[in-house]
């Protein structure tokens, strides 16, 4: 009999303590997944546009190390607009395509199209338009007034626009940088974008300079 007690105490121990670890092993794995679920770095993998700056980020940066072919052409409508287009290819796949183009004399405008499986993730545009502000006729100064354009797109949607606008003066020798300069997030339209894109991947075979796109 005091053989069966002394039985039943340990079984009651042995069971407590096994109740305590399974409770501390609950605890633990309840806390890690809280950490994991508040962990900021988790939560930027998973933001498309945190994705997208990455992706612009390695393109940006084969581009600056030339790491891609390029190819090209320039057109010329008549008078108006007359532009230049290159391609940069990592092996057959198009990566980026730069555009830029003039429609008259005080405006000017480029685009920069990075883009992956085939479609396009990220649009720069920068619009340029110019014109005398002030000075005497032999030194005349000019301000450039300046919109950029940032779209950042998710299988032809868009996901975010940010855009830009600042003035240089040829007369000011201290300009703000753009780069301080924040993008205010806004609603853009990428018809007309999209539609020059379509346009420049019909020409991708042209060289030299053409008529028109």
């Amino acid at each position: 009999m005091k053989i069966l007690c002394i039985a039943a105490g340990l079984l009651i121990i042995f069971s407590c303590k096994n109740d305590k670890d399974r409770t501390a092993r609950k605890e633990q794995i309840s806390k890690d997944s809280i950490i994991i679920k508040n962990d900021p770095v988790t939560t930027a993998a998973t933001d498309p546009v945190e994705e997208i700056k990455k992706e612009y980020g390695m393109l940006q940066t084969g581009l600056e190390s030339k790491k891609f072919s390029s190819r090209g052409f320039t057109y010329d409508c008549n008078e108006e607009p007359s532009g230049e287009v290159k391609f940069y290819s990592d092996k057959d796949e198009i990566r980026v395509i730069e555009h830029f183009y003039s429609e008259h004399s005080h405006f000017s405008a480029s685009e920069k199209y990075f883009i992956k499986n085939g479609k396009p993730f990220f649009i720069f545009r920068q619009e340029t338009v110019w014109n005398f502000d002030g000075g005497t006729p032999e030194k005349p100064i000019t301000k450039d007034d300046i919109t950029e354009t940032r779209i950042y797109l998710q299988n032809d949607k868009i996901l975010k626009c940010l855009e830009k606008k600042y003035s240089i003066r040829s007369d000011n020798k201290d300009q703000t940088s753009p780069d301080t300069i924040p993008g205010k997030e806004t609603q853009c339209n990428t018809d007309e974008v999209m539609k020059t894109y379509q346009s420049l991947l019909k020409n991708k075979d042209k060289k030299g300079e053409i008529k028109c796109l």
